[in-house]
């Protein structure tokens, strides 16, 4: 354990939410943070001492929002609403999310605005440091009103009821607080629409998809310009002087690291007075569609970034004769970026089945697809189909959740995000574009041994070279989805742009010198 993250004061980023959940930063709730939680507690428990009817605290919920609920009843509510809203269907969400949930969530209410008490906090966090995480279905949410059904499942085991994932196997809740000799949380007033409201749901998909689209796009980046030298593209589109002219800072960004991966490849100079006048538009054009998807990445970055510091339940409990009944909990403000971003991430894929189609036409020196005794042979013409299909697949999943809004509640919640399906769908295009990477990639890899004698640069020799510890040149047809899957898992866990950044690091080459914000 490296460092600790104090929750409710210090600022949560997409990186310390993602240490946190993989266990390399423990979140803590601090002696500030306890003591805003209390004042917010006591002020709940004024409120319903006094008598006085504040949302949620001594009311039902939504449509049920004017039914007085007794102040003896206030705690079978908060019961009853985690079971009411778990309605969740569908297959559950991936352990790491459900935990971002609860890593979001825990930062949310320690802030101090929602009534709830210390030990339900507490409760949240054990399950995060503990590794028990509950099981939640991925569909049910309308992104507004919170995330209803998921959180409700997800705090199902606060109150000794659902499942958790423990020890590599989903038992009951009930089961595993008998082994810890604990006791379900006895939840007071407001507690369970504190619990449920909020946007976590949503938030936890997109702190995956900052991470995983960031990868992406690092990775689009080394095999594009792999499939350039492969293809004998020149460097020239890439001239800062011209970026300079259309300052985008994505492009920018993306000119500039091609220029320095391209940088000192004997392949490059070998073509230079070859009398091409110009490169196709995926090759030429990478910096302005890559970059765009940069800039797309970089809003979403910052939305998210916003949204893991927000309080988003509802009321917000300023003080016992304070509280505000509002709309921080409705999904709009992600569900738009994140629908952008789904575009953009599509985008990626697109022009990278381009790339792949080029290099299997047998032109500028490469034989016919990128193997020289085809007609027994397939060669790679074949995974250019799966590209192909993925990449429609990805357009399929490119309308925008947040165009729709169908009422719930009655008509008392009128207008909804979506953002849960955004989402979700983002993550499926970022599935699929990792295959297309991957493809590309072993298709590179596959055309540039026909460039030898001639190297590459140093770094596009070293990606490469990582390639080849898992997969050889093919000589002739084999099962390509065994090849596709190991690239593809080169991807998945971030170690082929890993390792590349390390290796450029090690020789003085940072790649994204100059362009902070689009880390993370």
């Amino acid at each position: 354990m490296s460092s600790i993250f104090y929750y409710g004061t210090d600022t949560l980023s997409v990186s310390t939410a993602l240490a946190i959940a993989g266990g390399r930063c423990k979140g803590q709730i601090g002696a500030a943070a306890a003591a805003a939680v209390n004042a917010s507690r006591d002020a709940v428990l004024n409120i319903v001492k006094s008598g006085k009817t504040v949302y949620g605290v001594n009311t039902g919920f939504g449509i049920l929002a004017n039914t007085a609920i007794s102040p003896e009843d206030t705690a079978t509510l908060q019961y009853k609403i985690l079971q009411s809203h778990s309605v969740g269907v569908g297959d559950p969400v991936p352990p790491e999310v459900a935990k971002l949930m609860l890593i979001c969530k825990v930062q949310a209410l320690a802030q101090g605005y929602s009534g709830v008490q210390l030990e339900t906090l507490e409760r949240i966090c054990w399950h995060i440091d503990k590794d028990i995480i509950p099981y939640v279905p991925e569909k049910g949410s309308v992104g507004a009103s919170g995330d209803l059904a998921p959180l409700a499942h997800l705090f199902l085991p606060l109150i000794g009821l659902g499942q958790c994932y423990y020890q590599g196997r989903l038992r009951d809740s009930q089961e595993i607080l008998r082994e810890w000799g604990l006791e379900p949380v006895s939840l007071g007033p407001k507690e369970g629409l504190a619990l449920i409201n909020g946007t976590q749901f949503i938030l936890a998909w997109a702190v995956k998809a900052v991470q995983r689209m960031h990868n992406c796009l690092e990775a689009a980046d080394i095999i594009g310009a792999m499939s350039l030298e492969a293809l004998t593209g020149t460097k020239a589109p890439f001239d800062e002087r011209l970026h300079a002219l259309r300052p985008y800072t994505g492009s920018a960004l993306v000119a500039r690291r091609l220029r320095l991966l391209l940088d000192g490849s004997a392949i490059m100079q070998s073509h230079v007075d070859c009398g091409r006048v110009q490169d196709p538009y995926s090759l030429r054009c990478m910096p302005q569609v890559h970059g765009a998807s940069r800039n797309a990445w970089l809003h979403l970055k910052e939305m998210v970034a916003v949204e893991l510091n927000a309080v988003t339940d509802n009321p917000i409990i300023l003080g016992a004769d304070d509280t505000i009944s509002g709309g921080n909990f409705h999904g709009q403000p992600l569900a738009l970026p994140l629908d952008y971003a789904a575009f953009a991430a599509a985008e990626i894929g697109n022009i990278a089945d381009r790339r792949c189609y080029l290099l299997l036409e047998g032109k500028w020196g490469l034989p016919l697809l990128l193997m020289k005794d085809v007609g027994l042979n397939s060669g790679f013409m074949i995974p250019q189909y799966t590209t192909a299909a993925l990449v429609t697949e990805n357009k399929t999943l490119c309308f925008p959740a947040s165009a729709d809004s169908i009422p719930t509640s009655l008509g008392q919640e009128d207008h909804v995000s979506m953002g849960s399906i955004s989402g979700r769908k983002l993550n499926k295009v970022l599935d699929n574009l990792e295959y297309i990477l991957a493809i590309e990639l072993l298709s590179a890899c596959q055309a540039i041994e026909f460039r030898r004698p001639l190297q590459s640069s140093a770094l596009l020799e070293y990606a490469h070279d990582y390639v080849r510890e898992f997969v050889g040149f093919a000589a002739e047809d084999r099962i390509f989805a065994e090849d596709i899957n190991r690239v593809a898992g080169l991807i998945q866990d971030f170690s082929f742009v890993e390792k590349l950044n390390a290796f450029a690091f090690s020789r003085g080459q940072h790649l994204n010198s100059g362009y902070d914000q689009f880390s993370f």
